[in-house]
């Protein structure tokens, strides 16, 4: 077995560890050749990321008012149904177009409900009675009939 020298100077140290680290160098520099590709690469993916993020940020600024617009559209076609609703049940309970829109409820069951309470407080139009038959003769003329009628009320005077 070598015995052990101890080292003394800096260029007996140098040269002991020249190899190691030699060695070592080469180690990290295998583990690292790649660095530079890769920190290439980190940079075109940075690039790319900031570009689709701005991207999104066009889109989401270009569609933000759509869901609000939705909305308000879709609370449109719900009114306009509830609307038709009520004038097709209006309609079949027999209460007039201009009461229609008085009817209550969210749901068709309950507008009926509401449209069969309605209907009873509105009495429908009864159908007008025929105009009683004349009690004049029929060849009789205006002059006539205002003779009669004075010669009645003059005879009646006198009872």
């Amino acid at each position: 077995m070598a015995e052990f020298t101890p080292i003394t100077t800096q260029e007996q140290f140098d040269a002991a560890i020249g190899d190691r680290i030699k060695r070592e160098h080469e180690t990290i520099a295998k583990k690292y050749a790649d660095y530079d590709d890769i920190k290439t690469k980190n940079a075109a993916y940075e690039t790319q990321v900031g570009e689709l993020s701005q991207s999104m940020k066009d889109t989401a600024a270009k569609y933000a008012g759509y869901d609000k617009t939705l909305a308000d559209l879709q609370g449109k076609v719900a009114g306009y149904e509830k609307g038709s609703l009520k004038l097709r049940i209006a309609n079949e309970s027999g209460i007039p177009y201009e009461l229609a829109q008085r009817l209550t409820g969210e749901t068709e069951d309950d507008m009926r409900k509401d449209a069969q309470t309605l209907s009873q407080f509105i009495s429908k139009p009864t159908a007008t009675p025929p105009p009683l038959k004349s009690t004049e003769p029929a060849g009789v003329d205006g002059k006539s009939a205002a003779l009669r009628t004075l010669t009645a009320q003059l005879t009646n005077k006198g009872d």
